[in-house]
């Protein structure tokens, strides 16, 4: 297990750049005696034994991994192991949880149990794509439990926020600086910007807190002497489950007087009932739950999961990443735990 995550390390899997890695793991699987299937960039298998009157829980990891930042002083392809920190690009995310799925897969791929189980390692969960998992899950038996091996300290969100993009547009008149003539877009629109920053939703969800605004683009102008006609600005929207991501533009273009354009509302808050039976096996197994506020590909899985994994997701994104070989090792044993004799129904 160790020496695969050393090697996928190794291989560079950019978002929509992962070939080389669905290769090996394609590969890796076949000689484990898995019969695998593949879409694109996505490489998944089933348990043998399948019985369709079984429930059928679905382990998920992604394969992709950002671009590496420039403050590495590492190689970021070059794997160091010191002292049991385990040094690469997409270490703590998302190698380590995806090589301890498939761990946990392979030892269980034969063993009879009361659900199936599919492994999963897909594409572009960094971007959002639309050629990750969103585009294997009709390839897929009915899933009706998913666990996303992301980092999360080996404790178990059971909530995630999902995100909704706005892109903003205000408008004013152009005139001569100078003359203090026309109307500025960039005044226009810092009302708005204002009610993004104060405004509360009155609906605070117990595991995830309020829903979060923040305007992180802002473009105007055009030159020094000329007064701004269109000032243009982002907003990221960090939802719960509280709302939908129609209440959400609803509440927000009530209360702005810019144009209000989404650019998707797939990313949708995801959550498990608290009396689900993998979460009350877990708990009973002395683990912590929580409400994450990071995104993972639960956002785009229309059934329940939870999200589960080696590693701390503030290494994840950062120089010099590292994962721990004892996170890694203590993650198979709590999959294993938690996935043997477990009833979903």
């Amino acid at each position: 297990m160790i020496e695969l995550l050393k090697t996928l390390i190794s291989i560079p899997s950019v978002s929509r750049d992962e070939a080389a890695k669905a290769d090996y793991l394609e590969s890796y699987l076949k000689q484990w005696g898995c019969e695998v299937q593949r879409s694109g960039n996505n490489v998944w298998c089933v348990a043998s034994g399948y019985d369709e009157k079984k429930p059928t829980i679905l382990l998920n990891s992604h394969i992709d991994t950002v671009k590496p930042v420039t403050s590495w002083t590492r190689d970021p392809y070059c794997v160091e192991e010191i002292d049991g920190r385990i040094y690469g690009l997409g270490s703590n995310d998302d190698l380590g949880g995806l090589v301890s799925l498939t761990h946990t897969f392979l030892k269980l791929k034969d063993t009879v149990q009361q659900y199936n189980l599919v492994l999963a390692l897909t594409a572009e969960e960094e971007v959002s794509g639309k050629n990750g998992i969103e585009s294997v899950i009709p390839l897929l038996p009915k899933i009706d439990l998913a666990i996303v091996g992301e980092p999360t300290s080996l404790q178990m969100a059971v909530a995630e926020k999902g995100l909704m993009v706005l892109d903003c547009e205000s408008v004013g008149k152009s005139g001569h600086a100078a003359r203090e003539e026309g109307v500025n877009a960039i005044y226009e629109a810092l009302p708005d910007m204002e009610w993004f920053r104060t405004y509360r939703f009155s609906k605070v969800s117990d595991l995830l807190g309020p829903v979060k605004m923040q305007v992180t683009i802002v473009n105007a102008g055009t030159q020094h002497n000329v007064v701004p006609d269109k000032c243009t600005f982002t907003v990221d929207v960090r939802l719960t489950e509280q709302y939908t991501h129609e209440q959400v533009l609803e509440i927000i273009r009530s209360n702005v007087k810019c144009s209000v354009t989404p650019r998707s509302t797939r990313l949708k808050p995801s959550g498990i009932a608290l009396d689900h039976p993998v979460v009350q096996k877990f708990k009973s197994m002395g683990g912590e739950i929580f409400g994450s506020s990071t995104m993972s590909d639960q956002a785009l899985m229309p059934f329940p999961s939870v999200k589960l994994g080696p590693g701390d997701s503030s290494r994840s994104h950062t120089a010099n990443e590292y994962i721990l070989r004892s996170e890694v090792e203590e993650a198979k044993r709590i999959y294993l735990q938690l996935l043997n004799e477990l009833n979903v129904c």
